[in-house]
């Protein structure tokens, strides 16, 4: 059975895995049909996707008709004016056939320049509390990538009461001091405020070496599967956090079977054995890929 814990102070009791809809972003129907079917037999309850994730929207809207009362849906705006992130915001809804959103999230914002703009008085944080008063969505979140984002997400939290934030969380990323010490900061203020914790890149190996060529995640994944438990349960052993799951959907039966069983966490020598057997490397270096 699958961890669950209160998604921050929704309200939402979530299983501690979420699913990353970004994989459905170039299924066929009839696969994303499959894919959806194995994370609901499996008892996830949440599904986050974006505005951006090619089909993804489009591929949930079958699901969603029949199932929609039983999932927490969130989804991403990377829109930073008011007008533009509200008309994204009801595209998203009309795509996915639903009439509300559980969550709508500012997606990776971490340059200062758009983020001035996301929070003037005309911008997408007045844009997304107006349709919450509408009942378009229930909560707010924020979102990003990078080495940076830690700093930035306490720096929105202290401009907004966001209900949620996601960074990036992995034995490799907070070897790095700098960025370890953002993102205790940061658990520390959303556990003083009762926001959710959510992190990505938990099975990331690397940057691919061919970057050209077409692959179904943007990093490199782990795909050994001890090594995806180890990598799994080194975020779910961290109670206040939660793991989205990534965008190769082959690697779903893995990650789920790790979050199902044990979820002690790993010693740092056996991290470490991973790190060199499998060549695992921080993936970002804060200059890079800041905005994927």
């Amino acid at each position: 059975m699958l961890p669950t814990a209160p998604f921050g102070s929704t309200g939402h009791r979530s299983t501690r895995i979420i699913f990353g809809a970004a994989a459905l972003g170039g299924m066929s129907q009839q696969r994303a049909d499959a894919t959806l079917e194995l994370i609901d037999r499996a008892g996830v309850n949440h599904i986050d996707t974006a505005a951006s994730y090619g089909a993804s929207e489009d591929r949930l809207q079958p699901f969603l008709s029949d199932h929609r009362s039983r999932f927490f849906l969130a989804t991403k705006t990377g829109e930073r004016s008011g007008s533009a992130a509200r008309a994204e915001l009801e595209r998203s809804l009309e795509r996915m056939g639903v009439d509300q959103v559980d969550l709508i999230q500012l997606h990776n914002l971490v340059e200062p320049d758009e983020w001035e703009t996301a929070f003037a008085p005309d911008g997408a944080v007045a844009a997304l509390e107006q349709a919450r008063a509408e009942g378009l969505t229930r909560f707010i979140g924020v979102t990003g990538h990078g080495l940076r984002i830690a700093s930035m997400h306490l720096r929105s939290l202290d401009a907004f009461a966001f209900d949620s934030v996601l960074f990036p969380y992995n034995h490799s990323l907070l070897g790095l001091d700098d960025y370890r010490a953002d993102v205790g900061a940061l658990r520390s203020r959303c556990g003083e405020r009762g926001v959710a914790a959510q992190t990505i890149k938990s099975i990331a190996r690397g940057r691919w070496a061919d970057p050209g060529q077409p692959h179904f995640s943007w990093y490199e994944p782990l795909t050994e599967p001890d090594a995806i438990a180890r990598a799994v349960r080194y975020v779910l052993a961290e109670p206040d956090l939660f793991l989205n799951t990534t965008s190769d959907a082959r690697l779903l039966p893995a990650i789920l079977d790790a979050a199902s069983g044990d979820v002690t966490a790993p010693t740092d020598a056996e991290m470490a054995a991973d790190a060199d057997e499998f060549g695992v490397t921080p993936l970002f270096d804060g200059r890079e890929l800041e905005r994927i």
